[in-house]
């Protein structure tokens, strides 16, 4: 067998799960009945995917509700089964889709341990050897030996991810579970997470957390409408996702036929932009509805000269210029600052700050200053620029975003710890 084979836990080949829709219950029944009257209209949870899991991934899952995260990851658990094609999967399963779904509400915490272990094919000797760590974990005292059904929602919760976490899986499948119980329990939740991570589990991993995707994966996949329309590097694929959800993420021939309209629409052809003096990523993302253009953006120093590398103890100015394209009512300006795995650091718009910018006037011109001081770790950082504004029904539109737009360096006289040097003043001396 090739090597490459050997190291796939999951196999699939032209994965279909299709549903049938009834408009009446009374279809069924008829379709059931006399089965050459098609009473149905078939739903595609699932089209025609494709998808190889190599051993050690950790792989984000990401697209908007209903666009088939959970079918999937219902048919590699084996809950649900295709309609057609093939799907292989080498190795144990632990999965957090549905906790608890293997309890008894009439037996105790306890006998429901020895329940969940025999459903996962524990013996009764490997159920004894965790039992003690999931009791640990779950911390819910002598609820343990109480029926479940007696106990409160963070309770059961608990107890449920203490036994799905608590087994040694060669395939561990989230599904926006990782946050449950208080404070406490989550860090508790996170850090087991992190022991699989280093362990080099394979890891499923579904959330509308961007951020928790930034920090565990490796690769990412995004399903739209049952289909796979991504998969690939982690950075890319949040901001290709960031693009469908927003609803401007177009297909190959609509994306050149924009680049096109720029090149024609080229609005400053001027060799003195501040831009010019900057380290520009070439691999940036722009989008928006075009109604306005950030075309032109810089760092500064309190002297008003160029920064491409900032001391994180001096105060100075990020500019951008706008050229707006037709009428925008109140828009905002946005800044955000990212580390260089794509994750959000910092950021602020001028909502946030309580600007309000008015109406911004067709073919006019425009300038939105952020001052500040930067007081980021030592390292290099992109720095992302947008103008979006708010529709009728209150959601948010970009304009013209420019993610990942400058590549810059901070600098700091001390060493930091973490992302963000704190302001402290210290004082210490002698209790008399």
């Amino acid at each position: 067998m090739d090597t490459n084979q050997k190291e796939n836990v999951i196999e699939i080949d032209s994965l279909v799960k299709r549903y049938k829709m009834y408009n009446r219950k009374k279809d069924r029944l008829i379709e059931a009945i006399i089965p050459r009257i098609n009473r149905h209209t078939d739903f595609l949870a699932i089209n025609n995917l494709n998808l190889t899991v190599k051993k050690g991934e950790i792989l984000g899952i990401l697209g908007k509700n209903g666009a088939g995260k959970s079918t999937l990851l219902k048919m590699i658990t084996g809950v649900v089964t295709p309609t057609q094609g093939e799907l292989k999967v080498n190795g144990k399963i632990s999965s957090l889709l549905e906790l608890g779904a293997a309890f008894n509400m009439e037996l105790t915490g306890e006998e429901n341990i020895y329940q969940h272990g025999q459903v996962m094919g524990l013996t009764k000797e490997e159920i004894e050897k965790t039992k003690q760590d999931i009791i640990n974990f779950a911390d819910i005292g002598d609820h343990l030996y109480q029926p479940v059904k007696t106990y409160s929602s963070g309770m059961f919760a608990r107890l449920a991810f203490a036994c799905a976490i608590n087994v040694d899986p060669d395939i561990l499948i989230v599904d926006e579970v990782l946050s449950v119980g208080d404070m406490a329990f989550q860090l508790k939740c996170f850090k087991k997470f992190e022991q699989f991570k280093s362990k080099g589990k394979t890891i499923l991993f579904v959330t509308h957390n961007i951020g928790d995707v930034i920090d565990n994966c490796s690769r990412v996949i995004i399903l739209n409408k049952g289909q796979k329309i991504f998969d690939g590097e982690t950075k890319e694929g949040v901001e290709t996702y960031k693009k469908l959800i927003t609803g401007m993420l177009k297909d190959k021939s609509e994306e050149q036929e924009m680049d096109k309209e720029q090149e024609v629409k080229q609005i400053v052809k001027d060799d003195k932009l501040w831009k010019n003096n900057f380290n520009l990523n070439p691999d940036m993302i722009i989008y928006g509805n075009n109604e306005a253009e950030i075309y032109d953006y810089g760092i500064f120093n309190s002297k008003g000269e160029f920064e491409n590398v900032i001391n994180n103890d001096d105060e100075i100015s990020v500019k951008l210029k706008a050229r707006f394209n037709k009428d925008v009512e109140c828009p905002t300006f946005s800044m955000t600052i990212k580390d260089f795995t794509g994750k959000e650091i910092c950021g602020t718009n001028t909502n946030i700050q309580k600007l309000y910018t008015g109406k911004c006037i067709e073919n006019h011109e425009y300038i939105c200053e952020f001052k500040q001081k930067m007081r980021l770790a030592p390292g290099k950082y992109t720095m992302s620029l947008s103008c979006s504004k708010y529709n009728m029904n209150g959601e948010l539109v970009p304009i013209n975003r420019n993610y990942d737009a400058l590549i810059f360096e901070v600098i700091s006289k001390k060493p930091v710890v973490g992302y963000y040097e704190l302001d402290t003043q210290l004082d210490f001396k002698e209790i008399k």
